[in-house]
């Protein structure tokens, strides 16, 4: 009977014999160099001896003890020929599968509007979506790629700057109806939304630093609190009221009408931007590589159209 329920000890072993050290066999592998230690550590307990002799300096700080040269040279031998098995089972004309993560806001308002470009160039590849709001484990393959909005320091990950991000004020066509001008007073009677998902770090604005720019320092007590972004974005959907919301996540909303940006003059940047991020590991497949390059292209297609119109006349 072959022993396979330990492919993830060779598989570890092996890259970290090829590259004397766990941080080679890491980046190769897409996990991390404790994760890799664990597995060698746990073969090296099944064997019932060590296999790595360790050292604390020079490039290689960890060789093959000596009379297990042959047993890797099967081992190679081995995980090549199930490669190569695996390639065989896919057959030509097998499809790719890319499995990309992003937020579920992000998913359905930025995201889903634009796949159906992807699919047009690259036939053979299948997207499959994991809609998540908590961090998927890219580094361990819950996903091989993600769209991530925070401040771009994800340990382990492969991170490509996307765009910036600010904070507008939005509200439904139907709040516009009756009133004669948008200023101040009118804002000071609306129902305000306050978006209270986490934003560590981003510098995300409160209403009231908001009013004070607009010159209201009295803060009207009709407040909402929602702590969900998809949540405040429906409430104004079905005019409710006003908020502050990032802007990409209502980018297609504001392009066709359904929601009207309030006192455009008004910046609000934020400290986080969108960001590409995968493992190294996932990056090196070409299929990976394509969503990578493909969503790039998409963004700065979208920045040069927008520099375009706004120097129309």
């Amino acid at each position: 009977m072959r022993i396979l329920n330990r492919l993830k000890w060779l598989q570890a072993f092996e890259a970290t014999a090829r590259h004397g050290s766990f941080t080679g066999a890491a980046d190769e592998l897409g996990v991390t160099p404790a994760a890799v230690g664990q597995l060698v550590r746990a073969l090296e307990e099944w064997v019932g001896h060590p296999l790595l002799t360790r050292s604390r300096s020079g490039s290689e700080r960890l060789r093959l003890v000596s009379d297990v040269h042959d047993a890797l040279d099967d081992i190679t031998l081995g995980l090549d020929k199930l490669e190569s098995g695996l390639k065989k089972l896919r057959g030509r004309n097998a499809r790719s599968v890319v499995v990309v993560t992003a937020s579920q806001v992000l998913v359905m308002n930025w995201l889903m509007p634009r796949l159906n470009r992807f699919s047009e160039h690259h036939s053979n590849v299948d997207i499959r979506l994991d809609v998540a709001d908590r961090l998927t484990d890219l580094a361990h393959g819950e996903a091989d790629i993600g769209i991530r909005c925070g401040p771009g320091n994800w340990p382990g990950l492969q991170t490509t700057w996307l765009m910036d991000e600010e904070v507008v004020m939005v509200c439904s066509p139907s709040l516009l109806s009756t009133t004669p001008e948008i200023n101040s007073a009118w804002l000071y009677e609306q129902k305000l939304i306050q978006d209270d998902t986490p934003h560590p770090g981003a510098n995300f604005p409160a209403w009231e630093s908001v009013l004070q720019k607009l010159g209201l320092d009295a803060v009207r007590q009709s407040h909402q609190h929602i702590n969900s972004t998809a949540a405040v974005i429906q409430a104004v959907l079905s005019g409710q009221g006003i908020t502050l919301v990032r802007k990409a996540l209502v980018q297609q909303d504001l392009d066709i009408q359904r929601l009207v940006q309030l006192f455009p003059e008004i910046k609000l940047p934020i400290a986080w931007s969108y960001y590409l991020v995968c493992s190294a590991k996932s990056q090196q497949r070409p299929e990976v590589q394509a969503f990578h390059d493909w969503i790039r292209g998409e963004v700065e297609g979208a920045e040069t159209a927008a520099r375009a119109v706004s120097h129309l006349p």
